[in-house]
């Protein structure tokens, strides 16, 4: 089995502020899938994408309530190319009206920074020294 490409799609109350917030963070959207009700945020073009539904278009995707940020209900981990570039991510969207839900870890072949971003979705950012992994 191999998929082709992955959306993960969660509800957002502002698209304008939250257009704003990636935009911020250094990431792109997809106009042909962005319109007044939903954003296509690039994670990795061609590969994975989350797609950014207002909480009134996201509704009619599904029979159960929609959620409100309140809960965790999903961590999206995003793996970058450096420790610097954890950090910048993280500290970006702290200054951009992210909030920070748990402190970074240093596990010496693995380090992750995390943040909720506006609307209460958890991102974890992180890198990976796959040259460190500890071996069993």
């Amino acid at each position: 089995m191999k998929i082709k490409s992955i959306f993960v799609n969660l509800p957002v109350k502002d698209l304008a502020q939250t257009r704003a917030f990636w935009s911020k963070l250094g990431f792109s959207f997809n106009e042909q899938f962005s319109d007044e009700k939903a954003l296509c945020l690039i994670l990795n073009d061609g590969l994975i994408y989350s797609m950014l539904i207002t909480r009134e278009y996201f509704g009619t995707f599904t029979n159960r309530p929609v959620a409100d940020g309140s809960a965790t209900q999903v961590l999206t981990a995003i793996e970058v190319e450096s420790r610097e570039m954890v950090d910048t991510i993280v500290s970006t969207a702290l200054e951009n009206g992210g909030s920070r839900y748990q402190q970074a870890a240093d596990h010496g072949w693995m380090y992750y920074d995390s943040f909720a971003d506006p609307d209460g979705h958890q991102w974890e950012i992180m890198f990976t020294d796959y040259t460190k992994i500890p071996q069993s």
